[in-house]
């Protein structure tokens, strides 16, 4: 899609998702959250964009896309793994069940990619070979496949602060999870991820690495929660020009938030100094780029509204039926 297109909404995004009709609310980095009393909660996706821990900006139909490219993967995947979704009241909304969430974020990664100070090729860069409770090799090139797929577990940090590395051992010897959690939680992710790089290569990409988060059901079976293979849980390149641009040593084509995180660490460092004013040409740029995501990833044309209009008022009035039940 032509970032001229979206250029009209440019100032209608959804930063904040407050409804004060709707109890129990949290709000999470990207999402508003609601605990309904019937033991759902809705999960308002907003237009805000994180990384490096920040919120940095806000992007056009941001949180429409991620709840939809969503609403592919769990379809896609239901199969493999019980997910939480329960229906779906708006664009940007997800009703879903409750569950007890695992203290472990899982990064499945193919290639030593990514910019955050948890990537392993950060790590790599700072002269680490010992990541993760893995041994990578000496002479590794930037954003170079993987011998094999790795699972990088880190904790989960609140808003604001930072994830941590964590080995399997760490997670077992801490009582995060059982060994026999751990190792249902693995293999649940590695057969995700499979599903998701499979299904992306027939859409001409490659799933780089992605990130799952996992809960658990009241009778203790995991399942999968928050998102799945969205342009925010995850890295994707074009598949055509990447051998060519790994050759020359450059930087593959991307549709996820790289877009925007490459920006800002080309700029600042964004963990230390403050971020700088990022342009309306790289939001629409970054706007686009998800926007292109989900047509790539799902096959389907992404349909602009008619005219700018405030998307909290169409999700208020989609979400009135709970208002009377709060």
């Amino acid at each position: 899609m032509d970032t001229s297109q979206l250029a009209p909404f440019l100032n209608h995004v959804l930063t904040d998702a407050t409804i004060p009709e709707l109890p129990r609310h949290y709000r999470g980095k990207v999402r508003d959250n609601y605990d309904l009393p019937d033991g759902t909660r809705l999960l308002v996706a907003t237009d805000r964009l994180s990384a490096f821990d920040l919120i940095l900006t806000a992007l056009p139909f941001k949180g429409e896309v991620l709840t939809q490219v969503a609403r592919f993967w769990f379809d896609a995947t239901a199969d493999i793994c019980a997910n939480h979704v329960v229906d779906y009241p708006d664009p940007n909304v997800l009703r879903c069940r409750r569950l007890r969430i695992m203290p472990v974020e899982i990064v499945v990664r193919d290639y030593l990619a990514g910019t955050t100070s948890t990537s392993i090729l950060s790590m790599y860069k700072a002269g680490r070979r010992e990541m993760y409770g893995e041994r990578f090799a000496d002479g590794l090139r930037e954003n170079q496949k993987l011998e094999r797929t790795v699972i990088t577990p880190t904790t989960k940090a609140d808003q604001g602060d930072h994830d941590a590395p964590l080995t399997p051992a760490e997670i077992v010897g801490r009582g995060l999870l059982s060994r026999a959690q751990w190792e249902e939680a693995s293999r649940l992710a590695l057969a995700l991820f499979a599903r998701g790089r499979e299904i992306a290569a027939r859409r001409g990409l490659i799933l780089v690495d992605t990130k799952y988060e996992f809960g658990f059901a009241e009778d203790g079976s995991i399942v999968l929660a928050d998102e799945i293979h969205t342009p925010d849980s995850s890295r994707y390149w074009f598949a055509g020009t990447y051998p060519e641009r790994f050759a020359a040593g450059q930087r593959p084509d991307s549709f996820d938030k790289d877009y925007v995180r490459a920006w800002v660490a080309a700029r600042c460092d964004p963990y230390k100094e403050p971020v700088p004013p990022i342009p309306s040409e790289v939001i629409l740029g970054a706007a686009a780029a998800y926007i292109g995501a989900y047509e790539t990833i799902t096959g389907r044309d992404f349909a602009l509204p008619a005219s700018p209009a405030p998307t909290l008022e169409r999700i208020r009035r989609n979400l009135r039926p709970w208002f009377a039940k709060a």
